[in-house]
């Protein structure tokens, strides 16, 4: 297994090369490092491409309480935390096509000052949520394929990701 490979892009966000799952899962609990309460995580790529298994890693270098799956049928899920830490709230906006005002009625902008939100398939839906935002691109091979490779890129964006370490992912 290879090691991830990073290469900091100008304006594009930190690249990472990740070979499996459990890699996938690793930069999760790396990304959680920086992360504080407050903050939206938007993550975007195909069915299959390991938003939740980020997730997932994220969870539990958070240290929240309940395992992480995905919350598609159920669109949001809130995992509190088990170490006075902020509270993960996973939402799953596949299914929301009414963009910001179906996101409003989850009622996201209530839980985001004290918990991280991370959102899969929000973009176009919740950028108005949060100035600031770390937003996540995994692409992997499209198709048939068991190639577990994934090209992550990982963006701060605004104020608050200045400096914040994305860069040493």
């Amino acid at each position: 297994m290879e090691a991830p490979h990073s290469s900091p892009a100008a304006d594009a966000g930190t690249r990472l090369t990740l070979d499996s799952p459990s890699e996938m899962q690793e930069l999760g609990r790396r990304i959680a490092k920086l992360l504080r309460p407050g903050d939206l995580v938007m993550l975007t790529g195909e069915l299959g491409a390991g938003k939740t298994t980020l997730t997932r890693g994220l969870g539990e270098g958070l240290g929240v309480r309940g395992a992480v799956t995905s919350p598609t049928f159920v669109i949001a899920r809130v995992h509190p935390s088990l170490v006075g830490g902020p509270a993960l709230v996973h939402v799953d906006a596949y299914r929301l096509g009414g963009g910001l005002d179906e996101m409003e009625d989850l009622d996201l902008d209530v839980e985001l000052p004290e918990s991280v939100v991370v959102v899969e398939w929000g973009e176009g839906k919740v950028e108005e949520l949060s100035d600031d935002r770390l937003q996540v691109l995994i692409d992997r091979a499209v198709g048939a394929s068991d190639d577990d490779r994934r090209t992550v890129t990982v963006t701060g964006i605004g104020a608050r990701w200045a400096g914040a370490g994305v860069e040493n992912l």
